[in-house]
């Protein structure tokens, strides 16, 4: 495809997953990701014809204009949309499949020092949440979802759901009737037992004090007396 049937493309994309979008020129005009991209396409086309300096520089360029910092040296599919985009950073050795969606504040980053494949890749229909941090060479499935603020650091299989900081799976999806199965949440079940023998200790605490009440007479406050003794009514 040309740069100018890509362009049409991501209007198309960014028209069709954001329904605050009104109309083409709305969105040639004012939205970040649509230019973060075109930007990354030309540094892009320059990485690749050795012409590594001048690519970067566009980058760079790119990021100053729409705060959104996508390496010349990633590999992106199509139909990739920016959703705000602010503070979004692509790493060099990431890779993007087709049709993912990606809000703003995500890292697609590395750990390695050593020039390998050190950043994720991202299968088809993936859609990673605002905040998110996806850390390493790990490979995120088709049509997974990574939740907010989640920090994802090993890889996740398709259709799965992943929250939380360890990042780790909640749900899967069936695409064949779009029905999400929840899976069981260790983390979350031990905080609800707490929560439970808590209020139970609550309960017999609360039990025990108004017994005590009963046995020895309340304030006027209703609350149990004051059993403290002045230092004249000790007796030597």
């Amino acid at each position: 495809m040309g740069w100018l049937e890509r362009l049409h493309e991501d209007i198309a994309t960014a028209r069709g997953r954001d329904p605050a979008a009104h109309s083409n020129l709305e969105i040639l005009l004012t939205y970040p990701g649509v230019h973060a991209l075109a930007i990354y396409r030309a540094g892009h086309g320059l990485w690749v014809r050795g012409y590594e300096v001048p690519a970067r520089l566009l980058s760079h360029l790119g990021r100053a204009l729409t705060g959104i910092e996508i390496h010349p040296g990633a590999t992106i599919g199509r139909r990739f949309f920016i959703d705000h985009g602010m503070g979004v950073v692509i790493g060099e050795t990431a890779e993007i499949g087709d049709d993912c969606h990606i809000f703003q504040g995500v890292t697609l980053g590395g750990t390695s020092t050593r020039r390998e494949k050190r950043h994720p890749t991202l299968r088809d229909g993936v859609v990673v949440g605002a905040g998110a941090k996806i850390i390493g060479a790990v490979t995120i499935g088709e049509h997974a979802r990574i939740g907010a603020g989640a920090v994802v650091v090993s890889s996740v299989p398709p259709d799965a759901t992943v929250v939380g900081v360890p990042g780790h799976i909640v749900a899967f999806t069936d695409r064949s009737n779009d029905t999400v199965q929840h899976l069981p949440d260790p983390g979350w079940d031990r905080l609800s037992e707490l929560e439970s023998r808590l209020a139970a200790l609550e309960g017999r605490l609360n039990e025990r004090l108004g017994g005590l009440g009963t046995a020895n007479g309340t304030n006027a406050a209703g609350a149990p007396p004051d059993v403290r003794r002045s230092d004249s009514e000790v007796t030597p």
